[in-house]
């Protein structure tokens, strides 16, 4: 069925404008931002193709630009403009974590890390830098690759960290292989790295594990 033999009121634009947009299902909202399908597709069924492809709004908003070539009809543009509502979901959550204490919204904090790190195809360690009531000052990314204790420098980190002027940090990497549960490699960087960085009076607050699906504390887990 082609969109223009819908009844007006269930076309995905009438009936945000008279339902608001949560009335709207997930592949409704992506039909909107796609705008128009292929031959043989409709935009409400390309909005469905994404969702079943990628596991849910969750899996899509991991996804790069390369990833999304797998779906037939997306043309550079329609790519792009995909990858930038993600880039809008990560600055928004990084403006919420910049204007209140960090841990005051924990959900937040994951989804942010997840956003950030959770499609990674290799290993990342990040350092979020927080101000003295724990809100963000800063989130960088410090080493790729196989992270050890050898490859994570405690005198890069504490360099940032007086760089930045913060008061604490919280630790972050992620598991390309989906496994979210900490490693002992990963329980002895954290006191490494705690150790360095009590030197200067920079408390690590938390380690985080990132996967596409979920972000773990340590801290949570009894590991500081």
């Amino acid at each position: 069925m082609l969109l223009k033999d819908l009844p007006q009121d269930a076309r995905p634009r009438e009936k945000l404008l008279a339902r608001g947009a949560g009335a709207l299902s997930d592949a409704e909202l992506l039909a909107l931002l796609l705008r128009s399908g292929i031959p043989g597709k409709n935009v409400l069924q390309m909005g469905q193709e994404l969702v079943d492809t990628f596991g849910g709004i969750a899996g899509l908003l991991h996804t790069s630009a390369a990833d999304l070539q797998r779906i037939k009809g997306l043309g550079p543009a329609k790519r792009a403009e995909l990858v930038a509502v993600l880039e809008l979901a990560r600055r928004a959550l990084a403006q919420q974590l910049q204007d209140k204490p960090l841990f005051t919204t924990p959900q937040a904090v994951r989804d942010y890390l997840q956003l950030q790190l959770g499609s990674r195809p290799h290993e990342i360690f990040a350092v979020l830098f927080l101000d003295s009531q724990h809100r963000l000052i800063a989130l960088e990314e410090l080493f790729r690759g196989t992270l050890t204790q050898t490859s994570v420098y405690p005198r890069e980190v504490v360099l940032r960290a007086l760089a930045h002027q913060c008061g604490s940090v919280v630790l972050a990497h992620n598991h390309p292989s989906g496994a979210a549960q900490p490693s002992r490699a990963d329980e002895a960087l954290t006191q490494t790295l705690k150790a360095a960085l009590a030197l200067v009076d920079v408390r690590v607050l938390d380690h985080f594990v990132v996967t596409r699906t979920q972000a773990v504390s340590m801290a949570e887990l009894g590991f500081l």
